[in-house]
């Protein structure tokens, strides 16, 4: 097996030799040899990566046209200096780089008698056009999402921010796929000592494929004993925008329509474009509402499993003979009764999310109308519980960036206030909140501005003031930097 760290050589024959032993003959790596101004050359692509059209427009045509020359260092001279046949031109000296380009979409021109071979920019792939992304809805904001081509993102965002200060960066991660990953950042709000760690972690991963974000994130995040991320991911260009502005730096992967964000704040999980959109008194009772389903979400079936077990007295006499005659029939206790619906609609999810789109709906009419009518009408379930669990779940929906781990926290309270009832519940509720605070990510607190706290940061955390006002300050994430972290 030829070492791909070894240097071009200068024979045209032995390169095509080496190449087509590392390739085993493979069928989409295709090799045209030619005569082009009297030198023996040959043109490598990749089947199905590179536009024929554009190859033979920007690359043949003028190539069949160059004049005599009497050796391979005038021609590869002539057509660096007098042929712009592609605004994309990389020259490669080793076999690593040439496979990189070949299999990235470039066409690559070997000249005998040279230890270089040049690369000419020919993409041509299938790729999905720009959608309306599917998980970030918004109605007022723009309806661009990110795609799988991480060089359309990054013309996405460069729309939208025609500043040279915007920097983009290319690192190859995986030693099999070398999947180009992509740091985005304000060269001026960036801090450095972020940047160089999060190139470092991007270094060491040590995996051998990189399919999606998801394989970089566990080496993104530095704090793992915390329940919440510290690394957000996005599908929105225009808060990708937003997030740069603050200093954050993003993780572009090819192949991935979403975007890693580092470091991420608790807050940002109850933000949304639109809030920006309406007017601030409108913003503020939405992003409210959004507080009060996120809790509404993780306490809604503990708290009620608790008032009805340990603490009665704190309801009135008529709704306490209402949940008395509910729950007499239910042949489980309330706990395995609100366990079992949870986990009943956990399945029911995993199963729609799961299903081909044209059987999908029949996931919802098998779980809302068959499930859930027949569980109530032969009193396996209660009324009551089943719409508590109900308007758990759907209060869920509002953040659903923090869907995981509301999962996860749903059921712990739910056995904390089935042992220990409401005290049990404040118990669990410390200890979800001294996780949460200790939560850091490259010294950033994850509960900036809250603690620390900073009066005018509240600005967009405890209301939304108007952009009049939001100018006189831009928030900036380096304010909680803790440098000892």
């Amino acid at each position: 097996m030829t070492d791909l760290h070894k240097p071009i050589p200068d024979a045209l024959a032995q390169l095509l030799a080496d190449l087509g032993q590392i390739t085993q003959g493979s069928a989409d790596v295709l090799v045209n040899r030619f005569v082009c101004g009297g030198i023996d050359c040959a043109l490598i692509c990749c089947e199905g990566m590179v536009s024929q059209e554009l190859l033979t427009q920007m690359l043949l045509t003028p190539l069949m046209h160059v004049p005599v020359m009497p050796d391979g260092r005038l021609l590869t001279q002539h057509i660096r200096r007098h042929m712009l046949l592609s605004a994309d031109r990389p020259v490669v000296y080793r076999y690593d780089e040439l496979f990189r380009l070949l299999y990235a979409g470039f066409a690559l021109l070997a000249i005998d008698g040279q230890t270089q071979v040049l690369g000419f920019g020919a993409q041509g792939y299938d790729k999905r056009g720009v959608e309306d992304p599917s998980g970030e809805a918004n109605l007022l904001g723009a309806h661009e999402g990110f795609t799988e081509a991480v060089r359309t993102n990054m013309s996405l965002l460069r729309r939208r921010m025609k500043t040279p200060l915007l920097h983009f960066e290319l690192l190859p991660c995986g030693a099999l796929s070398r999947t180009d990953v992509c740091l985005c950042y304000l060269s001026d709000r960036a801090d450095p000592a972020l940047l160089r760690r999060i190139r470092l972690a991007l270094e060491r991963t040590g995996l051998d494929t990189v399919l999606s974000p998801g394989y970089l994130q566990p080496f993104l995040q530095e704090d793992r004993r915390t329940l919440f991320d510290t690394v957000s991911q996005t599908q929105r260009p225009d808060v990708l925008c937003s997030k740069l502005l603050e200093g954050r730096v993003a993780v572009l992967v090819d192949g991935s329509p979403y975007a890693l964000v580092v470091p991420k704040l608790f807050v940002e999980n109850f933000q949304a474009m639109d809030d920006y959109s309406f007017r601030p008194y409108y913003a503020v009772l939405i992003r409210y509402l959004r507080y009060a389903a996120f809790l509404l979400a993780l306490l809604l079936p503990a708290v009620y499993t608790a008032v009805c077990l340990h603490h009665p007295e704190l309801l009135n006499s008529t709704l306490v003979m209402i949940l008395t005659r509910a729950e007499a029939d239910a042949p489980l206790s309330l706990p395995a009764e609100a366990a079992g619906v949870l986990l009943t609609y956990e399945i029911i999810r995993e199963a729609g999310l799961r299903l081909p789109r044209s059987v999908g709906g029949a996931v919802s009419i098998v779980g809302g109308l068959i499930v859930g009518d027949a569980a109530v009408s032969s009193g396996l379930v209660s009324t009551p519980m089943l719409t508590m669990a109900a308007v758990s779940v759907i209060a869920g929906y509002i953040v659903p960036e923090l869907g995981p781990v509301v999962t996860l926290l749903r059921l712990c309270f739910l056995a904390a206030g089935a042992l220990w009832g409401l005290f049990g519940i404040g118990l669990a509720g410390m200890a979800v909140l001294c996780n949460l605070c200790s939560a850091q990510g490259y010294g950033y607190p994850a509960t900036a501005p809250l603690s620390p706290f900073r009066l005018r940061s509240m600005r967009d955390v405890a209301t939304r003031v108007g952009f009049r006002r939001m100018r006189s300050g831009n928030f900036t994430v380096e304010e909680y930097h803790e440098p000892n972290a």
